[in-house]
């Protein structure tokens, strides 16, 4: 039986109060207020998407980086008001309401708990730490300070999951027996992949997004977990072939490389009665085809959806995303652990804090 989290709902939350001196009324919707920490790749990508938001819903108030020439710069780009070289100078921005957190996952854990001890929200980019301990003691500090924490898998947030979401509550497929998911590119020539010292391998990068699309079906620990793969020199892994076996014999077979040309990036759900496919890319995806019908949802809004989810989730005062629980983030984070240590992939700086 597949029980998936319900989309959390849409509306706004408006501020509203007299001014008895006056007599008027005024009216205000609250925009969300980010602070961006890491001014990379990732996190440029981020802020485009933002800055195209809604002004009075999203507003961008500052940047961190490891330099102040570097935060300055992001600063100047997207016309963000305050810039920090300093992570701890910058926590300390009460204007600062959710924090992204866009650095190399490494840092993840150490940046969220500088974070949340500054009564921050937090936004992780996957995966959310490099163990089920870290991902653990993150929770636990965010249910503590009573502050919201999600880890950023966008692909939950996308039009075409809503609509899977649907099929699968709709029990057109029948009884779900396998799910398939392949994220192969040639990326391994950039540092994040192939540098040990930065968290290198395709699993934390892009294999990851099989693990999460499978628990996506399943929402449940995998009761088996087998891997073969194939390591560098360097020790990290370019790529691996991952079969996971749930509960009632229902299988998840899942494939990343980081050195092949793009292949069929897709996403299949197959059942007794019917099957989905997700057209490449999966992990960012507009078209799908399934029982129901096929469908194109052709504009890719990108970040604004997952941007859009944090807000509502905020305005309703959730402590974690429905659409991407801490119970999901730990299961998909127990598949990654397993399957690194499975292939012997080891690395040299400590997990937590």
């Amino acid at each position: 039986m597949y029980y998936p989290p319900r989309r959390v709902s849409q509306y706004f939350i408006n501020i509203t109060w007299t001014n008895h001196i006056s007599s008027f009324w005024y009216e205000i919707t609250m925009a969300t207020r980010w602070g961006i920490i890491s001014a990379g790749g990732i996190s440029s990508k981020f802020v485009s998407a933002l800055v195209k938001q809604n002004p009075n819903e999203h507003k961008v108030v500052a940047i961190a980086a490891r330099s102040k020439e570097k935060a300055q710069a992001f600063a100047d780009k997207f016309s963000i008001q305050t810039a920090y070289g300093s992570y701890e100078e910058f926590v300390q921005n009460p204007d600062v309401e959710v924090v992204y957190i866009g650095s190399i996952h490494p840092e993840h854990h150490k940046l969220s708990v500088l974070c949340l001890n500054a009564g921050k929200h937090v936004l992780c980019e996957k995966p959310v730490t490099m163990t089920v301990a870290a991902a653990k003691e993150l929770f636990a500090l965010a249910k503590e300070k009573k502050l919201f924490f999600m880890e950023g898998f966008w692909t939950r947030t996308f039009p075409v999951f809503d609509q899977v979401r649907r099929e699968l509550e709709s029990g057109t497929l029948g009884d779900i027996k396998m799910v398939t998911a392949k994220f192969c590119v040639n990326n391994y020539s950039n540092e994040r992949i192939h540098k040990k010292e930065l968290g290198g391998g395709g699993l934390l990068d892009l294999g990851c997004y099989t693990v999460m699309f499978a628990d996506f079906v399943f929402n449940e620990k995998p009761e088996k977990i087998s891997v073969e793969g194939q390591l560098s020199e360097s020790g990290v892994d370019i790529g691996a072939a991952i079969t996971l076996r749930f509960s009632g014999g229902r299988i998840a077979s899942l494939v990343y490389n980081t050195t092949t040309k793009h292949g069929d990036n897709a996403a299949t759900i197959l059942g007794s009665e019917g099957s989905i496919r997700i057209e490449p890319p999966f992990w960012a995806p507009t078209k799908l085809s399934s029982p129901m019908g096929t469908f194109d949802f052709k504009e890719n809004l990108g970040f604004q959806y997952e941007q859009r989810c944090v807000r509502e989730c905020l305005q309703k005062g959730l402590l974690e995303c429905p659409l991407i629980t801490h119970e999901n983030s730990l299961n998909i984070m127990g598949v990654i652990e397993t399957v690194l240590n499975e292939l012997g992939v080891k690395y040299d700086f400590p997990y937590t804090v």
